[in-house]
């Protein structure tokens, strides 16, 4: 996930799942792993959940 991010910037949720194709539990897990560690930033608009590298 880290290195998708870093590659393309700025990730809808549902889109970082498609390009990472983790599973529901992998993906909620790296973004949990990751946001403790303050590597991410996440950002809601509307209906839709943005994941960003800090």
């Amino acid at each position: 996930m880290w290195t998708v991010l870093d590659e393309t910037g700025r990730q809808e949720i549902k889109v970082l799942k498609k390009t990472t194709k983790l599973t529901d539990k992998d993906l909620y897990a790296a973004l949990g792993w990751l946001g403790r560690e303050e590597k991410i930033k996440i950002e809601i608009e509307g209906k839709d959940i943005f994941v960003s590298l800090n």
